[in-house]
């Protein structure tokens, strides 16, 4: 289950972070293994899903505050302009099973993934 990861525990307040952004169902904070200039997780408070798919299916509107969150961190902290990146699956790379967006934003390189 979701709230036996690191960001469950995130969520439950047991480890602080820097938070960027909070709703009221979700929060944003600096990855700490960062892959660009501007590197933000984007996490639901709930720890009910594991990955993308399960949110989407459960919870859209969830899914859709996501987005908005992380446009507004890119408004903020980029140009506007952002990669989202769900990883889903561990064969995909995802390492922490509590659904999650990376934002990256500044200095990617173009044609790149």
């Amino acid at each position: 289950m979701a709230a036996d990861t690191i960001f469950g525990k995130i969520v439950a307040g047991e480890i602080p972070v820097e938070k960027l952004a909070e709703t009221e169902r979700v929060i944003a904070f600096p990855d700490i293994a960062p892959q660009a200039p501007v590197h933000i997780l984007v996490i639901p408070k709930t720890t009910e899903y594991a990955d993308v798919t399960e949110l989407a299916a459960g919870d859209p509107a969830l899914l859709a505050e996501m987005v908005e969150v992380a446009k507004r961190l890119a408004d903020e902290h980029a140009d506007g302009d952002f990669r989202l990146i769900f990883n889903n699956g561990a064969g995909a790379g995802q390492t922490v099973f509590h659904v999650h967006a990376h934002l990256l934003a500044g200095g990617l390189k173009e044609g790149s993934l």
